[in-house]
């Protein structure tokens, strides 16, 4: 009997190897001797950087660069020597995390911080770069980052613009003699879970901003900048980003990965399964499981388990979904393609001690699993 363990996060409770863990403890107390695999997922939101340092083997780099204010910053990526391969989360530079609730302005924010941490990577000898772009604090169109590898934007006075969204509108030119020669040789891939256009009522502008500090007057403004900077952009570069899925991310940094890295936008978990190997590695296995913290409609949105179960019924493996909560009915799930479903805090009180025990819960229930798939 061979499983393949691939859990997303409880979160807040349980990290996708420590699901695994329990999984395998359940498992094995009716399938001592059964082939297990484990393979933690991550759909490009938190927990994402530990997941893939599983898979990358990689080192933890620690850089001194600009935060979104430009005041300096530790920060940190991942980075495996081996494969020449680096994980860059935009949000440890360049993220609402690292600003204070009062500090948050998209006007004057920036993602050079990010920049300069692709720039160290390339410095080391990256061949390929993975960017997370989740959580930002920025809606600069990625002019920061793309400042920090030798990009400049100049107004209509030829005169050098400050990489922030204020800027978006005064961009005239964009010069592109110092730009980082090494950025010809390395795949980019960005994990963007949203579809959302540049500018627009579904924009970077509109969707966002408000959310990293702007006012109803600095949303119009920001929206006016996106649309200057397209045009730019399509002057120069041949690109129209308002017609590239995902260009909206990240306030528009979706679109500068494309236009200034040849960039790659795909979901995170397709990232994560990549890294895996997964499709190669679940052949042959007899079942899968899988979870998250609550399965509901969500799910269905470019979640762990969606991408789980692409794969499994493009090889008709079963799927087993262990789950904190369930919030969709059986036939749903069904429909889904899950096989088995279980919440393991049914029986629990309150949220709070099912948090508390979820471990202890979760090896119950694959044991109880393992009994029905074994009768």
């Amino acid at each position: 009997m061979k499983f393949v363990l691939a859990p997303d996060k409880y979160k807040g409770s349980l990290t996708g190897l420590e699901i695994c863990e329990a999984l395998e403890n359940g498992l094995r107390k009716v399938y001592p001797d059964c082939e297990i695999l484990k393979m933690p997922m991550a759909d490009g939101g938190d927990g994402t950087i530990e997941v893939v340092r599983y898979y990358l083997n990689a080192d933890t780099v620690n850089v001194t660069v600009n935060d979104p204010l430009f005041r300096p910053i530790d920060a940190s990526y991942l980075y495996s020597g081996i494969t020449k391969t680096a994980y860059i989360e935009m949000a440890e530079a360049s993220g609402l995390k690292v600003l204070k609730d009062q500090e948050k302005n998209c006007m004057a924010t920036s993602t050079l911080g990010t920049g300069q941490l692709i720039a160290d990577a390339v410095d080391r000898g990256a061949k390929e770069i993975i960017l997370g772009i989740g959580g930002s604090a920025t809606n600069d169109a990625g002019m920061g980052m793309a400042s920090a590898l030798g990009f400049c934007f100049l107004d209509r006075h030829g005169k050098n613009l400050s990489p922030v969204g204020a800027k978006l509108v005064h961009v005239a030119r964009i010069d592109t003699s110092g730009v980082l020669p090494e950025l010809k040789n390395i795949v980019v891939k960005v994990a963007c879970d949203v579809t959302n256009p540049f500018y627009g009522p579904n924009g970077a502008a509109y969707v966002y901003a408000r959310q990293k500090g702007a006012t109803d007057e600095e949303i119009v403004r920001l929206d006016e900048g996106l649309r200057n900077f397209a045009k730019i952009l399509e002057e120069q570069f041949k690109v129209d980003v308002q017609n590239v899925a995902g260009a909206g991310a990240a306030g528009g940094l979706g679109a500068a990965a494309k236009v200034f890295l040849k960039a790659q936008l795909t979901s995170g978990i397709e990232l994560v399964k990549e890294l895996a190997q997964f499709d190669t590695n679940i052949k042959d296995a007899d079942w899968i499981i899988t979870g998250e913290g609550k399965l509901d409609d969500q799910t269905l949105s470019g979640k762990a388990i969606q991408g789980v179960l692409q794969s499994a019924k493009q090889q008709g493996i079963p799927v087993a979904a262990f789950c904190g909560a369930i919030d969709i009915t059986e036939k749903t799930a069904s429909k889904l393609g899950l096989a088995y479903t279980v919440a393991i805090s049914k029986d629990m009180p309150n949220l709070e001690e099912a948090m508390k025990h979820s471990y202890k819960n979760l090896v119950s229930a694959a044991t109880d699993f393992a009994k029905k798939v074994d009768s």
